[in-house]
């Protein structure tokens, strides 16, 4: 199961470090609007999709509050369907849907979770919530 801070499920974007630092900056910037994760991890985690409306807060390498997220689309596809307006959403500068689906498939290969074109693919999609609304108690 996945940290909760305030009742919500937690983001936590990369693996910890410079990736997850990076991605976190370009979240907070407005640039990074989508996340893409395997829904293998789902259910090994024993988690539910995220739905739309959903408010998930962004943490760092801590699990420390670093900004509150609403799901504004879930879609489930095959790696080999990602499409290249999803990937450009994702905001980290992939020239084209091959960048994308090259890079993907490695950052996958190196945390131990391989792709094929058959893996299915959960596409989030969000937009940054200020944190200063009262979503959850800090």
């Amino acid at each position: 199961m996945w940290p909760r801070i305030g009742g919500l499920r937690t983001l936590a974007l990369g693996t910890p470090g410079e990736l997850r630092s990076t991605l976190n900056s370009l979240v907070l910037a407005g640039v990074k609007t989508a996340t893409a994760g395997l829904r293998g991890e789902y259910a090994t985690e024993g988690e539910e999709l995220e739905h739309v409306g959903e408010r998930l807060v962004l943490v760092d390498d801590d699990d420390h509050l670093v900004g509150v997220v609403e799901v504004t689309g879930v879609e489930v596809v095959r790696f080999a369907d990602v499409t290249w307006d999803f990937a450009r959403s994702e905001g980290e500068g992939d020239r084209s849907i091959d960048d994308w689906r090259t890079g993907h498939a490695a950052y996958w290969a190196r945390v131990g979770t391989p792709v094929s074109d058959e893996t299915e693919v959960v596409c989030l999609r969000f937009r940054l919530l200020p944190t200063d609304d009262g979503v959850i108690g800090t």
